[in-house]
């Protein structure tokens, strides 16, 4: 009798602990869009940032002044300079810091200026660094030199 009770007790174990994990698996963390005021009325087609779980998705920054489709003048550094600060921006948005940041993509034009987007990067952190990656291409929006785009996670 008790070699029975202890092999019902387990079968209704392992089916309690199958259905918990097949219903968690059915679930998927919430998905939020995040963008800030003005942002529809831009009609772009891309949201900011995106927020899952506790993970921060943004998109690609520019060294765009703030408000406008127009990029800061003085080149790479002070293009680099404004992206991050408009990466500091959305981020600020949602409850973050440049801390937060675990991983950054950089998009560049021409790979050849990669010292003085570094030299500006780097001045946006403190050891330990986020995780980097560098691709170069022949054009970005706006004839951008550089652009950037950040994960973070609260």
């Amino acid at each position: 009798m008790t070699r029975w009770r202890s092999s019902l007790f387990h079968g209704s174990l392992l089916a309690a602990l199958l259905l918990f994990t097949a219903s968690s698996c059915d679930r998927h963390p919430a998905v939020e869009r995040l963008n800030p005021p003005g942002m529809a009325a831009k009609n772009l087609p891309f949201s900011e940032a995106v927020r899952v779980g506790d993970t921060f998705y943004l998109s690609g920054q520019i060294g765009t002044v703030p408000g406008e489709m127009k990029l800061v003048e003085g080149g790479i550094e002070a293009e680099t300079r404004q992206a991050m600060e408009n990466i500091r921006e959305t981020l600020r948005r949602s409850g973050l810091e440049m801390k937060d940041v675990v991983k950054c993509t950089v998009y560049m034009a021409d790979i050849a200026e990669w010292p003085a987007m570094s030299r500006v990067y780097r001045t946006y952190f403190s050891a330990p660094y986020p995780a980097r990656s560098a691709v170069a291409g022949s054009g970005l929006a706006l004839g951008a030199r550089v652009e950037i785009e950040c994960m973070a996670v609260r």
